[in-house]
């Protein structure tokens, strides 16, 4: 683990090691492994052609924002609100202390989405959390590039994508992205065969230490790598931002709070897709239509 990040990430990280050492002692590595190795394959993402995608998260709370979601959230209603949508994947907190995360949530949703995959986010530490979201139908997982050093995050992708699931690889500043690009295109293709393997997220809160610099996006659009899918991560909350994300060049955007707190998810979700498809045709970056 890296140890130039103080607060809120640290203490994150440090309390996945608590959890993710716990859960190993009650059923070993070798154990789950097995089990995973029974179930058929991940479902895949794949992005659309049309230039712009949603990954749409279920969540019950955030530090910033308190309480998303009351006791009586009806997860896998949710889930499908979004899939009815057009979401391309749905991402799902498991963090339990300040998201009110749990595995059971990812299983819920992962079963109710299907066959869109679900991604498991969490402050993922170990490869024996890759096998947990594997063993829970997860299709994807974030992995926290500051959380790790270069080997260390080498070695989890290379996990991960054993195990046939997505990454998206969260970045925050340049520098997170200049050193994790290299650890990304030594991975082998993001895309293959029109199935993701690897994504790269730009974070526009810095969880070091919770600030929002939505300016973050176009501070790092030039600096994307060329072949990999971009997901511009938290502060898209409206179809004006998911315009401009788009027009800048990212792929995709991961929402949470703004669907978590819409009347109508499905909907806004639609809407959110829309403006963000039309930005980018706009910007050229999709073969005009016949």
């Amino acid at each position: 683990m890296s140890s130039r990040e103080p607060n809120f990430l640290a203490r994150m990280a440090a309390s996945s090691r608590l959890r993710s050492d716990a859960a190993e002692a009650r059923r070993p590595a070798g154990s789950l492994a097995e089990r995973v190795g029974r179930l058929p394959p991940p479902p895949a993402l794949r992005l659309s052609p049309q230039g712009f995608d949603l990954i749409a998260e279920v969540k019950r709370r955030s530090p910033s924002a308190g309480s998303l979601a009351s006791g009586a959230l009806q997860i896998a209603a949710q889930a499908r609100n979004y899939v009815r949508g057009g979401a391309a994947a749905l991402s799902v907190l498991t963090e339990p202390d300040e998201f009110a995360g749990d595995l059971a949530h990812l299983k819920e949703v992962a079963a109710a989405a299907a066959p869109v995959p679900a991604m498991r986010k969490d402050f993922l530490v170990s490869p024996y959390q890759l096998l947990e979201a594997r063993a829970a139908g997860a299709g994807g997982v974030l992995l926290i590039a500051a959380i790790f050093d270069d080997r260390a995050l080498r070695a989890m992708l290379r996990a991960t994508h054993q195990l046939g699931l997505f990454a998206l690889v969260e970045v925050f500043d340049q520098a997170d992205l200049e050193r994790t690009v290299p650890v990304i295109h030594a991975a082998g293709p993001a895309v293959e065969n029109g199935r993701c393997r690897t994504l790269l997220g730009v974070n526009c809160r810095d969880l070091r230490t919770l600030q929002v610099d939505f300016g973050r996006f176009a501070a790092l659009a030039s600096h994307l790598p060329r072949g990999v899918p971009a997901v511009a991560e938290s502060g898209v909350e409206s179809v004006g931002q998911a315009a401009r994300v788009a027009g800048l060049g990212y792929d995709v955007a991961l929402v949470g709070t703004a669907l978590m707190r819409a009347s109508d998810p499905g909907r806004l979700a639609t809407e959110l897709l829309e403006a963000g498809r039309a930005s980018a045709f706009e910007a050229c970056r999709i073969p005009a239509r016949t």
